[in-house]
């Protein structure tokens, strides 16, 4: 949950950044550059399940979430956004910005099909829900949470996380509860629920892979965390979950402190500055001590959505989602928490586990094509700064969702993810192309192809077209809309869509192009296939 007020210097400087590069090429009509795949250099690798996704636990035990946007309100228009906004309740008491949503339906064939399309994956059940949740001891229902509790999960719906991730290729991450039931009578946590977990989990085949110890402990008033938490009492609190997994679960990887909100001082204020009680990450590091993580992991939204427009929180607009400044977000908070992973867990592996386009449930234009620029920027822009995993807050939930999260169709977004998934690999290759107006150039190797090599190259500039000199010829797919706020997409012309029954997911063919000049048509997304590149590195 990061700001958004500083937009007008970012964009001026992005602009400056790309005129400079327009004058070095001598370009008028857009970006151009010249790729060689066969010569790309690798530059580092990511986890193999480095696109993931989070299927929040209140999605998994039902229960109030964030209000959808009225379908008929145009999605780059302020109005319509949900009422309530203005009030003067705190961010975690006003009902007015939330809706209760039913349990997902873990089993659906039509989201295991899609998941597994994005598979290998890891799924993050967690969330500000998963503070407070309490997992139920039997099988009997409870009509309501325990005192300290604020829901339940029944043993029936953790075995249906479980065999969803069985079922679609994806490993277990979570966090646990911290609410008022978990903690003795001086206020300490206690591993009780976090044990009962472990041990529900695999007596039913499960597994955690990681788990944070708590969700975003920057912003504990929000999260359950009892009146005046600190950071000494995080750290107090951590020490003891830290030991137990040591002791109990020590296959399981500890990430953390998956802290967010916060910017460098000189970039401004920040949503901290909004919501009170916050601890800053520095703060919570300090207390807690050097190298107490397998896995530095932090969150990233770039501004708040329309929900949270009358609480103080940073905005950002449909107008802006192409702009320089604000694809650079992503590099604002990387350079923020990077810093802190290399002064305090130096070496460790670096996880985003929560991102998307905004928090408080994304902004009524998430769901529709301008923000799959947003999207895939951001993969390909970490992957080559070496981020390991990125988890898309949500699968299937509110308007980030990759999915409707009523009819299960693909968005955008999830069209985008699966071309990813289906061509980029885990290694990653230097294009030497800089970041400019017009032209964003990531390559990977290309998935299960020897010697191959995929390129991602989007045109953000919305009037003019890029050109790209390839060497040696290539498959073409082509992502465009005939509006961005379009919540369709089209791939080389054709709309995507799902088909029926076991061929739900199209069947990709591409446009054989080059060698030569190629040209990139304003707002469009195109990633490029060589496999016959014979690159070395992809040997």
């Amino acid at each position: 949950m990061q700001n958004f007020h500083l937009c007008a210097v970012l964009t001026a400087l992005g602009l400056a950044i790309s005129q400079t590069a327009g004058a070095a090429t001598q370009v008028q009509d857009g970006a151009s550059a010249t790729l060689a795949p066969s010569e790309l250099a690798s530059i580092g690798t990511v986890d193999e399940r480095y696109q993931s996704y989070n299927v929040e636990m209140l999605e998994v035990t039902g229960g109030e979430f964030w209000k959808p946007y009225p379908q008929t309100a145009h999605p780059g228009a302020g109005a319509g956004a949900p009422s309530g906004t203005t009030n003067d309740l705190p961010l975690e008491k006003d009902n007015s910005l939330r809706a209760y949503h039913p349990p997902i339906q873990l089993d659906s064939k039509r989201l295991r099909t899609l998941a597994a399309a994005l598979g290998p994956a890891y799924v993050r059940v967690s969330g500000t829900a998963a503070n407070g949740v309490y997992l139920a001891d039997s099988d009997t229902p409870l009509k309501s949470p325990p005192p300290g509790f604020e829901s339940v999960l029944t043993r029936a719906r953790w075995q249906a996380v479980i065999d969803f991730a069985h079922a679609v290729d994806a490993q277990i991450v979570t966090s646990f509860a911290i609410s008022a039931g978990t903690r003795d009578a001086n206020g300490v946590w206690t591993p009780t629920q976090a044990q009962r977990f472990f041990d529900y989990t695999r007596s039913i085949g499960g597994r955690i892979a990681a788990a944070e110890f708590m969700n975003e402990p920057t912003l504990p008033t929000i999260g359950y965390a009892p009146a005046g938490y600190n950071a000494a009492d995080y750290a107090r609190d951590f020490k003891v979950f830290h030991d137990f997994v040591r002791q109990y679960a020590p296959d399981m990887r500890i990430a953390g402190p998956g802290a967010v909100g916060e910017l460098s001082e000189e970039l401004g204020p920040s949503v901290m500055d909004a919501i009170p009680g916050v601890i800053r990450t520095p703060a919570l590091l300090a207390a807690t001590g050097p190298n107490q993580v397998d896995i530095f992991s932090y969150h990233h939204y770039g501004a708040e959505s329309l929900r949270c427009a009358g609480k103080g929180m940073p905005q950002t607009t449909a107008d802006d989602a192409l702009s320089e400044a604000w694809l650079a977000t992503t590099d604002q908070t990387l350079d923020y928490y990077r810093k802190l992973r290399d002064q305090y867990d130096p070496g460790k592996p670096l996880w985003i586990t929560e991102v998307a386009d905004t928090a408080c449930g994304g902004n009524p234009w998430a769901s529709t094509f301008i923000d799959t620029f947003r999207y895939l920027d951001q993969l390909g822009r970490l992957a080559r700064q070496h981020v390991q995993v990125i988890m898309h807050n949500t699968l299937a939930a509110s308007d980030y969702g990759l999915l409707d999260h009523k009819t299960l169709e693909p968005r955008p977004n999830y069209w985008g993810a699966w071309l990813w998934r289906t061509f980029m690999g885990t290694t990653v290759l230097d294009t030497r192309i800089p970041i400019q107006e017009g032209l964003h150039a990531y390559a990977h190797c290309l998935r299960n192809t020897p010697g191959g090599v995929a390129v991602l190259a989007i045109n953000n500039d919305k009037t003019r077209a890029g050109t790209l000199a390839i060497q040696g010829a290539a498959s073409r797919y082509t992502l465009s809309a005939p509006e961005l706020l379009s919540r369709q997409v089209q791939l080389n012309g054709t709309t995507l869509a799902l088909g029926e029954g076991d061929a739900l997911l199209p069947t990709l063919s591409g446009e054989h192009v080059g060698p030569g000049k190629i040209s990139l048509a304003p707002a469009t997304i195109t990633f490029l296939t060589f496999e016959k590149a014979g690159n070395k590195a992809c040997r």
